[in-house]
């Protein structure tokens, strides 16, 4: 009976022979590691670029959309927890789609992108290396949803095939990961840095928790090391809570509590700040950061205006917005 080491992500699993990882997708099978979810998506959709949520990427284009059983965090607030808390044997409804159905069914339904999402793609890693390979040589974009627990080596590899990603940072506080999450805060940086050493297009999103994230000396810190690791006009799209799996003790995040933490951000000097899961809200829309045109105007994931010109420039003052408008 051999162990077999997994390097994939932080926790660094040695898992027996028929058992599986932390995240119960990987699975030690005869002495090999074998992903048990390749090819066997139980999310497939396609979603608007801007339920990602990524707003400096492909504006209104419509993405393909998969996700499989698993993850390798054990966040108690998960929005997803029907996928992501469960191993693959678990899971009622599974797909068959092998990574060349995936981009044939991508063309089929008119996308340029196709996005790896809904659970955390970490953990289903080869098939969405296989999957993005294929899509590059299609022409299309790939695009990685996740909370970024991976180690640097792996994920530098991925970044050869990955265009833009839009990472959770839960919060700036060790603390917080080790008793929501059972991670650590540090993997997360390590990994939002490499995206950006590698040249992927990065948007980060803090989920805001009332009485556990929301202390704006602390979204302050936080917004202050985006500017600095990752740069100003990185987009962050503070996003509200709603009571969920094993956090229904909590109410929903006040609106004003995520109008003050971007504030804190847009004073640290970040340029593009969003607020997400709340409808209608002026700050679902990009503005012009010299002088405060509104660009892209939005109702929740529906574009209603975009003024940018093709260059990706205000029409007003012709600054240039950072983002991947073509």
């Amino acid at each position: 009976m051999t162990d077999v080491a997994c390097d994939l992500c932080p926790h660094r699993c040695v898992i027996p022979e028929g058992a599986a990882g932390d995240c119960r997708v990987r699975v030690n099978l005869g002495g090999r590691l074998r992903a048990t979810t390749y090819g066997r998506p139980s999310a497939v959709h396609v979603d608007p670029m801007e339920k990602k949520p990524l707003y400096h990427f492909l504006p209104g284009r419509p993405v393909f959309s998969i996700g499989t059983a698993g993850c390798n965090m054990h966040c108690r607030n998960c929005q997803n927890w029907q996928l992501s808390q469960r191993g693959g044997e678990e899971m009622e409804t599974v797909y068959r789609a092998m990574p060349e159905e995936v981009i044939a069914l991508a063309r089929n339904e008119g996308c340029e992108a196709v996005a790896y999402t809904y659970n955390d793609p970490v953990v289903f890693y080869e098939y969405v290396e296989d999957t993005a390979v294929l899509a590059r040589q299609a022409g299309m974009r790939n695009v990685f949803i996740t909370a970024a627990f991976i180690n640097r080596e792996p994920l530098r590899r991925l970044c050869g095939v990955l265009d833009a990603t839009n990472a959770d940072l839960k919060a700036f506080d060790d603390g917080f990961y080790q008793s929501v999450c059972s991670t650590r805060l540090k993997p997360v940086l390590d990994a939002l840095v490499t995206f950006r050493e590698e040249g992927v297009w990065v948007e980060v999103t803090n989920l805001v928790i009332p009485t556990l994230n929301d202390d704006l000396a602390l979204i302050r810190r936080m917004a202050k090391w985006i500017r600095d690791e990752l740069g100003a006009d990185t987009p962050l799209h503070f996003s509200r809570f709603r009571p969920m799996y094993r956090m229904q003790n909590l109410p929903a995040t006040p609106a004003e509590t995520l109008e003050r933490a971007r504030r804190e951000a847009l004073d640290a000097g970040l340029r593009h700040v969003y607020i997400g899961n709340l409808s209608g809200h002026e700050a679902e829309s990009t503005y012009c950061p010299r002088d405060g045109t509104r660009l892209i105007q939005r109702v929740g994931y529906r574009i209603v205006e975009n003024r940018l010109t093709p260059e990706g420039h205000c029409p007003t003052c012709n600054q240039p917005i950072a983002g991947v408008w073509t």
